[in-house]
């Protein structure tokens, strides 16, 4: 007899556990819970203001207001009080013996020592030249009043920095000078000390027929000077017309205290080393001539 085949018991399908329902807070709950942070803070913080500003006001004292001194000008007070002359000339300044700037300058004496200068014109101001140059935002170049240059050696480029000052008083004394360092600071300080050196008088004067006013506004005389490839003539304008010249010759003429006057230039102006140099060189050539009071 064949055997009966029996059925095997069907298993039981597993079902998929189901997963937790994660509580989902809705957006508003959010809202609010951020907004009740800061105000709970906020309320904190004011209480602790006020609790302290009573005390902060009782322990302010009013204090007089210090006028204080650019740090130039202080600067410049340190080195004279610390100046040791080693010239005979530096050594009668010291001594009261020489006062006036202009008795120096009469009489030919080269200064020296760039303290003399500062010692007896204390209002003498400087201004530097536009010599340096980079390359602009929409083309061409902005100048700059510190030129960098590079040399090459074994080791790499190596830096230095010029400069070109302008000092003067703004009352017939003016003078220029050069400087180069390594950084910018010390060749401003160099270029400012040999041009306290260079000083010169400027004599002035009212030599245009349409003024005749006797006022030393401009200059007595037509003038030239030269330097380079650059020709500067200087004419005497009458009152009103200012300084009919270029951005960086008005600034040697203000400092020498000239108001009005016609200027005429030939050459190569861009380099700003001879024209200001030439400009210098036709005020020097005022003295040519003697001038009456």
């Amino acid at each position: 007899m064949p055997k009966k085949k029996t059925k095997k018991p069907k298993k039981e399908e597993k079902k998929p556990k189901k997963k937790p329902e994660k509580k989902v807070k809705k957006k508003t709950e959010k809202k609010k819970e951020v907004k009740r942070k800061p105000e709970k803070r906020h309320k904190i913080i004011k209480k602790k203001i006020e609790e302290k500003r009573p005390e902060v006001k009782e322990e302010k004292i009013e204090k007089p207001e210090l006028i204080k001194k650019p740090e130039e000008v202080v600067r410049v007070e340190e080195e004279i009080e610390a100046w040791i002359p080693k010239t005979s000339l530096g050594k009668s300044v010291i001594q009261g013996k020489v006062t006036d700037i202009n008795k120096i300058l009469e009489s030919g004496v080269k200064i020296k020592e760039h303290q003399i200068v500062d010692r007896l014109v204390p209002n003498i101001e400087s201004e530097l030249v536009l010599i340096g140059g980079r390359p602009g935002k929409g083309g061409g170049i902005q100048r700059t009043p510190i030129r960098i240059s590079a040399k090459m050696h074994r080791s790499g480029r190596r830096y230095s920095s010029t400069a070109f000052a302008i000092v003067g008083n703004k009352d017939g004394i003016v003078g220029i000078g050069k400087g180069r360092g390594k950084e910018t600071r010390a060749s401003i300080e160099k270029a400012i000390q040999k041009a306290k050196l260079n000083i010169i008088k400027v004599p002035r004067g009212c030599g245009s027929w349409e003024c005749e006013c006797g006022e030393p506004h401009s200059i007595p005389f037509k003038t030239k000077g030269k330097s380079g490839s650059v020709r500067v003539e200087l004419i005497p304008a009458p009152k009103g017309i200012g300084l009919a010249v270029d951005d960086e010759s008005k600034k040697i003429l203000r400092l020498a205290g000239i108001k009005d006057v016609w200027g005429r230039t030939l050459g190569d102006t861009g380099t700003r080393f001879n024209l200001i140099k030439a400009v210098f060189n036709a005020l020097k050539n005022l003295h040519r001539y003697r001038v009456g009071k």
